[in-house]
């Protein structure tokens, strides 16, 4: 008996980052978030009686800047680019020590060895 073709296809984008229409990994969260902030935004305007012609024209303006501003970040750090860029931020420019006594403990515990 010869076996036919398998029907079962094989995923070749393995070990690769998920991408939509161009957006890569973290930032489609950032849009998907963004746009829910943008629907809500628009429905507590338009409550408030806001005219519906003006909250459509902030919205759509809003919506406009955030697939910019998110498209740039995207591809500007790419996958892990923007969390290396935030760590990178986080390490201070310098340490201040006002005594030195942070340096003789550390010198007895090796002189203990």
């Amino acid at each position: 008996m010869a076996m036919a073709n398998s029907v079962y296809v094989i995923n070749k984008g393995i070990n690769k980052s998920i991408e939509f229409k161009g957006l890569k990994a973290q930032y489609i969260w950032y849009l998907g978030g963004g746009l829910v902030a943008l629907v809500i935004l628009f429905a507590i305007l338009y409550i408030c009686g806001v005219y519906p012609m003006i909250c459509v024209c902030l919205v759509v303006g809003a919506g406009g800047v955030l697939f910019v501003r998110v498209y740039a970040m995207s591809n500007r750090y790419g996958q892990y680019g923007l969390m290396k860029a935030q760590a990178r931020r986080s390490i201070p420019k310098l340490i201040k020590v006002n005594s030195r006594k942070v340096f003789l403990l550390k010198k007895e515990a090796c002189d203990g060895k």
